[in-house]
This record gives C-alpha cells, structure tokens and sequence, in this order.
C-alpha cells in the first residue's frame, strides 16, 4: 500500500534528486531556460573581455600619441628660442645702425660748408643714401623672413650677415668723414676734441648732445671760458696741444678743476665728466698726468687717442 506523499515529503525528495542526479538536474535547468542564461552570461563576459583588450589598446595608444605630442613641444620650444635669438640680433643691428645714422645726421648738419665746397664728399653722401636704401630693402626681407621662421630660416642668417656687412661699412664711412672734415676744413684742436666727446657720449646713449667750443659764462663778474663745452649731458673739457713737464701739467690740471668747480655753480649740479686732452707730451708727463687725473676724476685724452677713434 503506497503511502501518502506530503508536500514537504515531495520538496525533500526533490531536492534530493536535484543534488544527487546530474541527468535531472540538467534536465530541470533546460525546462527553465538557465542555460540560455548561462550562455547569455557567458557571451556577456567574453565581450567584456574584448572590452578591456580595447581598453588597453587605447592606452597604449595614448601614451604613444603623449610622446608624440611632447616631442612636437620640444620641437616648438627650440624654434622659439631660435626666434628669440634672431629678434636679439636684429634688435642690436638696429641699435648700432640708428647710433651710425644719427652720427652721419650730425656730419650733414655741422659741415654745411665743406659739403658745398668738396665733390667727393657729396658722392660719398650719395654712396650712403644708395645703402640706406638698400639697407631698408634688407631690413623688409629679414621681417618676411622671421614671419615665415620656419620656412626660410636660412635665408634669415644671410640677410642678418648682409646687415652686419652694411654696418661696417657705414662705420668706415663716419671715420672717413671726419677724416676728410679735418684735412679739408684745417680744423683745430679744441673741434676735434668737441667732435671726440661727442662721439663718446653717442656711446654713452646720450645720441642728442651738443658739444660746443670755446664756451664763455659770466660768474661773479667775470667772464669764464670753456674750451670744450656740453649742456646736457653736463660735461666741461681743456683742451691744449702740448704739455712740456709736471709744472705745466699742474696747471691745466688746476684749471680744469677750478673751471669745473664754476660750471658746478652756475648750472647747480656736477659735471657728468671732465676732459684732459693733451695733443703731445713726454711720456714722464703722461704718466705723471695719468695719477693726477685719476686723483681728480678726469678723463685724460692723448692726441694719438683721438687719432684712432677717427
């Protein structure tokens, strides 16, 4: 007689059969469609995998365009500092070429009558305006070519050479010009000094400066001479063609000093700078001139000085 089967009785049983027989187990798990699950699982992880093997692969990718990229920055920043370099450049041949022109300004406006009277200065001024055009014509293509860095920067070095070429040349025109003012004109001692501390104080970046000569003030009723004279700048000079020995050289020193303390009074303030020029003395005296304006603050110039500047 078969015994009642309980629903516990049957939940018990079939749980059993679901432990213990692989065929019934599979068999429940295909009715219920958990394989199609199973499957689905699956494909879901073997694409996640692809996911992450894509992943990676884009890293990899990255880091290699990252590199790329930081080389492109080195690129640029060397092309950067080479385009610094050639603004420097062409910045002090500016510099240098303003400082020649306003120097051959001054040679126009301060020899009126030796231009008139001397065909060949007139042909040099012509040689000069015919650089100058030449010049601006260089200078156009040297600002094509730093805009076109890149592309032509080669090209930018020739015309920077060219420039420095130019120059030269101007500065052998300037000292040519003085040259020629003094064989022609005879000029004396104290302009040549004047012209000499002009061109010094162009050095000095004082490009507007006028240096006079044989400057007179009155100062306590007297009336005071300068032999080389600047405004502004303030700068006083003595100028004498020759100094025979040390009592001689005390003197001029002297009288330096005292125009000097005068001028101080006059225009309230001290001079920038002091000139000595002695156009020939012995070497005994040279030296001993050497100490004493070492002691006084001034400048000593020696005729032969002056001779190599122009």
């Amino acid at each position: 007689m078969l015994g009642v089967l309980t629903i516990p009785s049957l939940k018990e049983e079939f749980l059993e059969l679901l432990e213990k027989d692989r065929e019934f187990r599979y068999a429940i798990i295909g009715y219920l469609g958990l394989d199609r699950i199973e499957k689905t699982q699956t494909a879901i992880l073997e694409e996640i995998k692809r996911i992450w093997e894509e992943i990676k692969a884009l890293r990899e990718s990255q880091t290699k365009l990252w590199e790329e990229v930081n080389k492109i920055w080195k690129e640029v920043k060397s092309l950067r500092e080479d385009q610094e370099k050639l603004w420097k450049e062409v910045k002090a041949l500016r510099e240098g070429q303003e400082k020649l022109w306003e120097e051959v300004k001054a040679l126009r406006e301060g020899q009126n009558k030796l231009w008139e009277g001397q065909e060949k200065l007139w042909l040099e001024v012509k040689a000069l305006r015919e650089s100058q055009n030449k010049l601006w014509e260089g200078q156009n293509k040297l600002w094509e070519e730093v805009k076109a860095l890149r592309e032509g920067q080669n090209k930018l070095w020739e015309e920077v050479k060219a420039l420095r070429e130019d120059q030269g040349r101007l500065w052998r025109y300037v000292k040519s010009g003085f040259k020629g003012i003094h064989e022609a004109l005879g000029t004396s001692f104290e302009e040549y000094v004047a012209s000499f501390i002009r061109f010094t104080l162009y050095e000095l970046g004082y490009t507007d400066a006028r240096v006079e000569v044989r400057k007179h003030m009155i100062y306590e009723g007297q009336i005071v001479e300068v032999n080389v004279f600047s405004e502004e700048p303030l700068v006083i000079g003595e100028a004498t063609l020759k100094i025979g020995d040390i009592n001689e050289a005390d003197r001029e020193v002297r009288k330096l000093v005292e125009r000097a303390e005068i001028v101080s009074k006059v225009y309230g303030k001290k001079p920038l700078m002091k000139v000595l020029a002695v156009g020939n003395a012995p070497e005994e005296v040279i030296e001993y001139l050497k100490k004493l304006t070492i002691k006084y603050d001034i400048k000593l110039v020696i005729g032969r000085e002056i001779r190599e500047v122009f």
